[in-house]
């Protein structure tokens, strides 16, 4: 990056960025600098840190937010007497029907400027929710720091290939003025057409973003798809792949690490959980600790042991409009109790394994990782993608996108191969299609198990 580049950066993260933020009435910048002092604290002080920060949380929710004020009352809850940490585990589980049946009364009294959000309801119905201006100065915070570890910054030019209609539906002229300062290219992910993506890999080498966004199934295919053009894009000084919204797959770091000669850093959150977690250059998921506490449960509703997987509970400290408490993700993840070398005191996230709708289950009711169906169809010459969707513990269905590398017997040796993992008497057909649909959002997804969805699964590995 040239002189002028590098003060066109500094302006737009230590000015035009700051001011755009102030004058939408958030903290953002000072949030940032706090995050950075933080994220080195020792242990104790960071503990200190969001203990206060949860027992405030909970004295205004009891207060000010008439679903909390009626639940404290009916468990017997004082806030004013203090909860800590540890007692967490005691409070009810916010999920998200709780969330569809309250959503007035999860609104506080005095909460204003609340922007309504929703998920894409890629496993279902879209979750509607509420966001407060200091829950998003926080998560935009984090986000930012994050950013900053890989020696990018707001203002640096980058590439976001993203598919959610809440970006793509608000491109008004402000937007598109204020992301062309920020020098921040938008290509919509709904599509991934073969002129649609000659179309990304020409918009690549002609804007040679510093810094790409996105989801890891869109930036895998893009990277494939020029390799197969002959179209080279390590060449563009691309310094890092920020990764998010979907499972990474390992094929799919390989790929785009290879092909973009970058590396990727993997980032776990979502619009209502919060920025949970993010890579860091020395490999470690931190976690945005001093903003959340995050917990992983078990089938049985209780909390495991680090280094044990179970389903993702969150609570946001900085949701005092619009409360998260204990919110259940429907994620399957593993807590780390390691220090991540790079001397950063964040706790760490080992892995993230998906949703709970990422894991299929076997006709015996043993649970797997959709990762033992994926790895069957994944590196057989000629599938472009595919998507496996489990119906019942009697049938999966698998869909295929072609080339002329597939082989007449292919599809046989697919099926045969998921069958043997599922159990004898699993019907496995095999479809070759035109083209596999991405998600409403742009997202997509290669395992979909609708066993799981409406059974209910324990992360260790048996039908709850």
């Amino acid at each position: 990056m040239n002189a002028s580049s590098d003060r066109y950066t500094t302006f737009v993260s230590g000015v035009l960025f700051p001011l755009h933020e102030r004058l939408k009435g958030h903290a953002t910048l000072r949030i940032r600098r706090e995050l950075e002092q933080s994220q080195w604290w020792p242990p104790e002080r960071l503990h200190d840190l969001r203990q206060r920060r949860l027992q405030a949380l909970l004295r205004h929710a009891a207060v000010r937010v008439p679903y909390y004020g009626t639940l404290f009352q009916r468990i017997g809850l004082d806030p004013a007497a203090g909860v800590r940490t540890e007692q967490l585990s005691e409070l009810p589980f916010l999920t998200k029907d709780d969330i569809r049946a309250n959503s007035d009364a999860l609104k506080a009294r005095d909460a204003r400027h609340l922007a309504r959000f929703n998920t894409g309801g890629s496993s279902g119905e879209p979750l509607i929710f509420f966001i407060g201006r200091e829950r998003v100065s926080h998560d935009v915070a984090a986000k930012w720091r994050a950013t900053r570890w890989w020696g990018v910054d707001i203002g640096d030019r980058e590439a976001v290939i993203w598919g959610s209609p809440i970006e793509l539906g608000t491109q008004d002229r402000l937007r598109m003025l204020r992301d062309r300062l920020l020098r921040t290219t938008l290509l919509p992910a709904f599509e991934m057409s073969e002129a649609r993506l000659d179309g990304f890999v020409a918009a690549l080498r002609t804007q040679r973003p510093r810094m790409l966004f996105g989801y890891p199934s869109a930036l895998a295919h893009i990277a494939r798809h020029a390799r197969r053009r002959g179209v080279r894009l390590d060449d563009l000084g691309i310094k890092v792949a920020f990764v998010t919204s979907e499972m990474l797959y390992d094929d799919q770091r390989r790929d785009i690490e290879a092909i973009f000669d970058c590396p990727v850093a993997n980032g776990y959150g979502g619009r209502d959980a919060g920025f949970i977690a993010h890579q860091c250059p020395a490999g470690g998921m931190h976690l945005t600790a001093e903003d959340l506490i995050v917990e992983t449960i078990g089938s049985d509703g209780r909390p495991v042991s680090a280094g044990e997987p179970g389903e993702i509970v969150v609570t946001h400290l900085a949701t005092r409009d619009f409360p998260f408490i204990r919110y259940r993700t429907g994620d399957i993840g593993v807590l780390d109790d390691r220090q991540c070398p790079c001397g950063r005191t964040l706790p760490l996230l080992r892995e993230v394994q998906g949703r709970s709708t990422d894991f299929v289950v076997a006709r015996d009711g043993t649970v797997m990782h959709g990762l033992a169906l994926i790895y069957v169809v994944r590196d057989v010459p000629g599938v472009v993608r595919f998507r496996i969707i489990q119906e019942s513990l009697e049938r999966t269905r698998v869909l295929l996108e072609t080339n002329a590398q597939f082989a007449a017997d292919a599809a046989e040796r697919i099926r045969a191969g998921i069958a043997a993992r599922l159990g004898a008497g699993v019907e496995v057909p095999v479809e070759c299609v035109d083209r596999i649909p991405d998600e409403r959002s742009g997202k997509f997804r290669y395992i979909v198990s609708q066993v799981h969805a409406a059974r209910g699964v324990s992360a260790r590995g048996r039908v709850a």
